[in-house]
């Protein structure tokens, strides 16, 4: 559906989308066409008219495990790979922003880095018990352009995300949930997930949508301060020698 790669699956259930990252032999690790597909998925949705609600997962036991290695090494030594992909998580952020349905994250495991900028540009998020959060883009020398550091400030206190941001540190589901980072904690995010999407479907649409939008005025206001910046800094990162010495060093271990 929508002419996605088939890293992401794509089905209708009456006004509902389901899509479904879909690389689970390597818990939903982001490359390049999985990449490209999200930066796309959103205009997509903007324009199916009959898409109401749409749910966000991983297939099998992550959401997202982050960034493919062999993808990072592969943006390493691509120059024109490096600016689609800068272009392309811009394009997902504000895609994600401005995307006129509800998206309703099911974050059924590990959501690390581009994972858990998903589930945090999502609008309600229900989280797996056995779940965490984590951007660990700092960890391996890069910044984190279309990242959780990029929306968290404005959920959470500014000093709990410098310290998720800076450190990659885990943040457990309970945690998350404490925070404000997930609305529910759950046995079966999926499911829930659903339910909740069916019910937004079938309130007054133009309604809902407008009530989306409002609220996410002011969260595009504030991505957008800093997106420019962002974009700038993480296309630097990527040719920094730490960058570099960690991707070998990951590469070694694979």
């Amino acid at each position: 559906m929508y002419g996605m790669p088939t890293e992401i699956e794509v089905r209708a259930d009456g006004p509902l989308r389901i899509i479904t990252l879909n690389r689970p032999e390597e818990l939903n690790a982001v490359n390049d066409p999985l990449h490209c597909g999200l930066a796309r998925i959103w205009e997509a949705l903007n324009e199916d008219a009959d898409a109401r609600a749409a749910v966000i997962t991983g297939a099998g036991r992550a959401f997202s495990a982050g960034g493919d290695f062999n993808y990072l090494n592969e943006l390493r030594n691509d120059e024109a790979l490096r600016q689609k992909t800068i272009k392309h998580g811009r394009d997902l952020v504000i895609g994600m922003v401005r995307c006129r349905i509800p998206v309703i994250a099911a974050v059924n495991g590990p959501a690390v880095g581009l994972g858990c900028s998903l589930a945090a540009l999502s609008d309600i998020v229900y989280l797996a018990e056995n779940a965490f959060f984590a951007d660990p883009h700092v960890q391996i020398g890069l910044v984190a352009a279309d990242g959780g550091p990029l929306v968290w400030g404005s959920q959470i206190s500014l000093l709990q995300a410098k310290e998720f941001a800076l450190t990659g540190v885990r943040i457990k589901a309970a945690r998350a949930l404490e925070l404000g980072l997930a609305n529910h904690v759950v046995a079966d995010p999926l499911a829930e997930a659903i339910a909740c999407a069916k019910q937004i479907a079938e309130l007054p649409k133009q309604a809902v949508e407008a009530t989306k939008r409002l609220m996410n005025i002011q969260l595009e206001r504030s991505v957008m301060a800093s997106l420019d910046y962002a974009n700038l800094a993480e296309y630097v990162s990527f040719g920094t020698a730490d960058f570099n010495k960690i991707v070998d060093g990951l590469i070694a271990k694979g």
